[in-house]
């Protein structure tokens, strides 16, 4: 994140008030835009560049190329560590890299071992998302990553295989609504395993605690920036209760970001199958499918991840009590949520 750059004055958050939920969805489509993943090394190392200048005083007031620049670098590296997210786990490519995934689930007559199979596949991808992305205070050991991976797998396996074996079962039903539930089956067991996904690969946080750090005043940070100290400001502790909403608010957010792909492209689809368009060109059921799924998780995505600030603040007395009467202005302080 450009947080991380030298310099000891502090960039704009962002060009939208984050106080607000449109502000953020405004921010975080910054932060998801795809377009970020082609700028080359080059572009990425010139983008650091004009931040650094800017934090050094060299450029007096943000501009649009900085603007651009801020959102190239913020979409690449780790808020916490500094360090560029491997560009398939970064959220920028979310929605592409989890396309792919939903063609292979989608495709049919995949059987119990296809399910299982391609289960095994979203599961990897999304414990290596939520690693990437996670809050870097704690980060989880080898041992514990392969357990909450096993588990994770195990879940949305069975969730995914039961599902698959329970709706042909459902004799009371007709036969559009049993598609329609079948085409939801494996939706389900994203929604469902998604949400165990966070709470297991991020468990660590809550049995460690995150790093939490004072909110500074604005006069603080202009002290800082006269004095041309770093640009860090020096964590009081790790809490336990910060790590748990940190962790509950994103698991929450991959929920309110599946549920609408879970829902409106099948349900759109089994009416999409009854026009005559449709029914002369079956072959074209999977790409339309896949084109309804790209489109809604587009414009699902900045506003799930927007339900909650990336960078989260709270009282300090309503954390642990090593931390109260230390918070910095209004007695708050924030945290890094991830994302």
């Amino acid at each position: 994140m450009s947080a991380s750059l030298p310099g000891s004055r502090e960039l704009p958050a962002s060009r939208y008030d984050l106080n607000t939920y449109w502000g953020r969805v405004r921010h975080i489509m910054g932060l998801t835009d795809p377009s970020t993943l082609f700028v080359s090394s080059s572009g990425f190392e010139r983008a650091k560049s004009l931040l650094t200048d800017y934090k050094q005083g060299k450029i007096p007031s943000m501009t649009p190329e900085l603007w651009k620049a801020k959102k190239v670098v913020d979409s690449t590296l780790h808020p916490d560590t500094g360090e560029p997210i491997l560009l398939p786990f970064r959220m920028s490519a979310y929605v592409l890299t989890n396309l792919v995934v939903t063609a292979g689930m989608l495709q049919p007559g995949l059987g119990t071992a296809g399910t299982v199979a391609w289960q095994v596949v979203n599961q990897s991808l999304n414990v290596a998302i939520n690693s990437a992305n996670a809050n870097k205070s704690s980060p989880l050991s080898w041992r514990k990553l392969g357990e909450s991976y096993a588990m994770a797998v195990s879940v949305s396996c069975g969730v995914a295989v039961g599902l698959n074996k329970l709706v042909p079962r459902l004799r009371s039903i007709s036969p559009t609504t049993r598609t329609t539930l079948t085409r939801l089956v494996p939706f389900a067991a994203v929604a469902s395993a998604g949400f165990l996904n966070v709470l297991l690969m991020r468990g660590e946080e809550m049995r460690t605690g995150i790093d939490v750090f004072p909110v500074l005043s604005e006069a603080e940070r202009a002290k800082r920036e006269k004095e041309g100290g770093d640009s860090q400001v020096q964590s009081l502790g790790r809490s336990k209760k910060a790590a748990t909403i940190a962790v509950g608010e994103t698991a929450a957010s991959r929920v309110f970001n599946s549920t609408p792909i879970m829902v409106i492209p099948p349900l759109l689809l089994v009416r999409l199958q009854k026009t005559d368009w449709l029914k002369q060109r079956p072959r074209m059921t999977v790409p339309v499918n896949l084109g309804l799924i790209l489109v809604t998780s587009y414009a699902v995505l900045p506003l799930a991840l927007a339900v909650f600030p990336q960078q989260q603040s709270i009282s300090a007395d309503k954390l642990e009590p090593e931390f109260h009467g230390r918070g910095g202005e209004n007695g708050m302080v924030v945290f890094n949520r991830g994302i």
